[in-house]
């Protein structure tokens, strides 16, 4: 792809082309010249160049048409008007009116030509490259996704799964996803399959860990009639049923030694044997399989086949923790109350302020899933239009009053009301101002697990202020 600069240089006159042509001649672009005003119009439809040089005075018609032409068609090549002496209006009306870039007077040296040329280009290029990363910007925000199928999010870390899961997808590669209890593993897996060429065949998930050990080969690779004791008919197992589709097994870190010896097999051959059975089949599966323990500790610690782990780690996926998309916590639950308020015929509208801080500041332990609860729990038991602090169930409810007694102690103490009494006059119950505002911030910190930047944020002050407080306490210490 050529990417040299073009200029057109629309002159009438052989003298003055023969010495543009000796002026530009070291310039980095190509050039191309156009006796008339026709022709420069024919060139300017056919290939629109960078920079046009125009001469006003033509043999066929007024510079200053061409000018108006590029100007009410908006194209974008920038226009160095040439003018006669004595024609300083004319060029003054095509550089407010038309939007000419510059324009040059008759008779001029070679060296106003090549810079004003050369600075012409120089500014297309840089408005090139600014427009290009206007449309890279612009397409960033429009594919960055706020959900991917049922994954809610649109931190970075989710943008990533995301692409991960998009490139992914139309591989038979297994797919081994990793992340804490409630991170969405199952949801990772259907967005796999409903993204994948199988979207149209079945996808049946195992959770390893809810079935009995004694049950789970059947679960798996079904049962004939008699294999066991209430084995009264055969049975198709998840194999078999996941056949020309995916077959996900979620928490498969709970599947004992033995029966991954069999899965392993199954894996490498895709060959079934029913338990009791004698007949060997084939079927076509995808398989997606999930722990939320960290699978290579599993295996060094002898919890895990290094073979089979092997065979299943070929794409890994990472599902981060809530806390760790902090961002995206407000949007999941937002997405939340707007689904069970209508489940629930409710009429909440959304959060709090208050309630959003508390929500943003939680550390989720139990991640979407124990977001989904708190969410479900407040609709199902309050009423109202907006989701207010004292509505939240416990723990949240824990920040909440942390909060308030924070809020009490940096108000300002009421002055006490005229009386007899003593106590009430007693100066030893005045603690220094200073004293308060620090027990005040160091809470905030403390809540806030030693991040003063967030601290700051939610007492309203800088860091800075923070900071300098901190070295002021010290002094005061040393020196009290």
């Amino acid at each position: 792809m050529n990417t040299e600069p073009s200029l057109l240089v629309v002159e009438d006159s052989p003298t003055l082309v023969v010495a543009y042509q000796e002026y530009l001649h070291d310039e980095a672009c190509k050039t191309t010249y156009a006796e008339t005003g026709a022709e420069a119009l024919g060139h300017i439809q056919k290939h629109l160049p960078n920079v046009i040089m125009l001469d006003l005075g033509l043999p066929d018609m007024n510079g200053m048409d061409i000018l108006e032409y590029i100007n009410e068609h908006q194209l974008p090549c920038l226009v160095v008007v040439v003018t006669a002496q004595g024609s300083i209006d004319i060029a003054v009306k095509a550089l407010r009116d038309y939007k000419a870039f510059d324009f040059i007077e008759k008779p001029f040296d070679g060296q106003r030509l090549i810079v004003t040329i050369h600075n012409a280009l120089r500014l297309q290029q840089l408005t090139k490259a600014v427009d290009n990363y206007k449309k890279e910007v612009e397409n960033y925000k429009r594919f960055k996704r706020t959900q991917y199928y049922d994954l809610i999010g649109a931190s970075s870390p989710m943008q990533a799964v995301y692409q991960i899961i998009e490139n992914a997808a139309s591989s038979k590669a297994t797919v081994f996803i990793t992340g804490e209890s409630g991170t969405g593993k199952e949801l990772c897996a259907e967005a796999i399959h409903k993204q994948s060429p199988r979207h149209h065949k079945p996808f049946i998930a195992l959770n390893c860990a809810a079935i009995p050990k004694e049950l789970i080969e059947s679960e798996i690779f079904g049962h004939v009639k008699g294999a066991f004791t209430g084995a009264v008919t055969e049975r198709q197992g998840a194999a078999f049923q996941a056949h020309s589709g995916t077959l996900f097994l979620d928490e498969i870190g709970e599947m004992d030694l033995d029966l991954q010896s069999k899965l392993l097999r199954f894996v490498q051959t895709g060959v079934v044997k029913k338990v009791g059975g004698s007949k060997s089949e084939q079927v076509d599966v995808r398989f997606i399989c999930a722990t939320n323990r960290d699978p290579f500790t599993e295996v060094q610690e002898g919890r895990f086949r290094e073979d089979l782990y092997y065979r299943l780690h070929v794409i890994p996926i990472m599902l981060p923790p809530l806390r760790d998309r902090a961002d995206d916590v407000l949007l999941i639950a937002n997405k939340l109350l707007a689904n069970y308020t209508k489940e629930e015929n409710r009429l909440f509208d959304g959060f709090a302020p208050q309630t959003e801080v508390i929500l943003r500041r939680y550390g989720w332990p139990g991640n979407v899933r124990e977001l989904q609860n708190v969410i479900r729990n407040v609709v199902v038991l309050n009423e109202g239009e907006h989701v207010l602090p004292e509505m939240l169930p416990a723990p949240l409810t824990q920040l909440h009053q942390t909060r308030s007694k924070k809020e009490m102690t940096q108000s300002v103490v009421p002055p006490p009301s005229r009386s007899d009494t003593a106590a009430t006059t007693d100066s030893k119950n005045i603690r220094p101002l200073w004293q308060i505002e620090k027990e005040a911030i160091e809470q905030a910190i403390d809540l806030c697990k030693s991040n003063i930047p967030k601290a700051a944020a939610l007492l309203e002050v800088s860091p800075s202020t923070i900071y300098r407080k901190r070295q002021n306490w010290e002094k005061l210490m040393v020196n009290g």
